[in-house]
């Protein structure tokens, strides 16, 4: 019998939360994963409520990028079938991922906006702490 996409998407949401413990390290809850997606790339963003402030964690995850793509892949090919922006976060133990679908957003249009607008969706005026630019980075301003 075939599985059933469900069968083959838990225990990939559930090896998403793993890495991303081990990406934030310690204590899981409040982690927060945004993530864009699309045929051939993947863009993560992670970030860890501290109480105080929510924490960006930098992460050049292939293991994490690989279950992505698994997990998109494992949807239905077709115009719309795919989603291309997921929200997960664990709280108490447990993880809550949601999907939104390209009649919803348009990820092939590269908007910081709504990374930003999703954050402030869940963590209202929270500061947000980045790592530090690395030494010789510089910063363009339009």
């Amino acid at each position: 019998m075939a599985k059933d996409k469900f069968d083959i998407l838990g225990p990939l949401m559930d090896e998403i939360g793993q890495e991303l413990i081990a990406i934030v390290g310690g204590e899981p809850n409040g982690v927060f994963l945004y993530v864009e997606i699309g045929d051939m790339w993947v863009g993560p963003s992670i970030f860890k409520d501290e109480g105080d402030v929510v924490r960006y964690h930098d992460s050049d995850s292939e293991v994490l990028s690989d279950l992505l793509f698994e997990a998109w892949y494992a949807e239905p090919e077709g115009p719309n079938m795919r989603w291309s922006v997921m929200e997960y976060v664990i709280n108490d133990g447990k993880f809550d991922a949601t999907f939104k679908y390209p009649e919803e957003v348009n990820v092939d249009v590269v908007d910081s906006a709504r990374r930003e607008a999703a954050l402030r969706a869940r963590f209202g005026d929270k500061p947000v702490v980045y790592p530090p630019m690395p030494k010789g980075a510089f910063e363009l301003k339009p």
